[in-house]
């Protein structure tokens, strides 16, 4: 099976991909021959186990800038505040594999991550309808996921106040003097369905009102990161990242 797939792989760039790449396919090919000929014989070189990966050749290593900087934005605030546990909910499922090596984890989600490690637990939890007791979590995230909720795309039910729901119970469940790391679309509010959300920075602030912003970091729409950023910054963007580090009052 494994052959077959890389044949079709191989089929697929010579029938769909040669436009986009052929220059460098035509190197890859010498590459390949090249390779085979100076082979050391420790390896079979067929024909069937070509894999053409034709458009890494980058100058600088890339990346996605969103979901790079926001979860390593979180784990630098974590490192600052040192909880005894941390509690995430639905944000990108490496943060909490990778932070649990020094933090205890718990990650939650609509669809439960099915990952064994220690001092990591993940459970099901629907952000509409929080199963914690209010005021209990000193330390929560909830990153690139509100945009999401009540638009379907992950199948959950359709609502168009799904993301207001879910700001409202996290801000139920955090307790007084703790942290939420929060983390969503910012610039210019528009809604492309069913994608996502983008809210703009007052309306973000609007909805966590009494509440005390302690950093508002922005991955800019040109890639770059600001680690400190501003309300005329954020309105600027189309298609921002906007990380809220807020803290409810005692």
């Amino acid at each position: 099976m494994y052959i077959l797939y890389r044949i079709k792989k191989t089929v697929k760039y010579l029938l769909f991909g040669w436009w986009r790449n052929l220059g460098t396919f035509f190197v890859y090919l010498k590459e390949y021959f090249q390779f085979k000929q100076r082979s050391d014989g420790r390896f079979p070189i067929r024909a069937s186990d070509m894999h053409p990966y034709l458009e890494d050749r980058t100058k600088v290593t890339p990346f996605d800038h969103h979901y790079i900087y926001h979860p390593a934005w979180a784990a630098r605030i974590l490192a600052q505040t040192r909880p005894e546990k941390h509690i995430d909910i639905s944000s990108i499922l490496s943060f909490s594999t990778q932070v649990s090596a020094f933090i205890p984890m718990e990650f939650y989600d609509y669809r439960p991550a099915t990952v064994t490690l220690s001092a990591l637990y993940c459970g099901k939890a629907d952000l509409t309808n929080l199963h914690f007791a209010d005021n209990s979590i000193p330390s929560l995230s909830c990153m690139h996921t509100i945009e999401h909720i009540g638009l379907g795309r992950y199948g959950d039910p359709m609502d168009p106040q799904g993301d207001l729901k879910a700001i409202k119970e996290l801000k139920r469940v955090v307790a007084p003097g703790g942290s939420l790391l929060f983390v969503t679309p910012t610039g210019k509010a528009a809604i492309h369905f069913n994608a996502h959300r983008i809210y703009s920075y007052t309306q973000i602030l609007s909805y966590f009102e009494g509440w005390s912003l302690e950093n508002f970091a922005l991955i800019m729409d040109d890639g770059s990161f600001k680690a400190v950023a501003t309300e005329q910054e954020a309105n600027s963007q189309s298609y921002g990242c906007g990380c809220y580090w807020f803290k409810k009052h005692q």
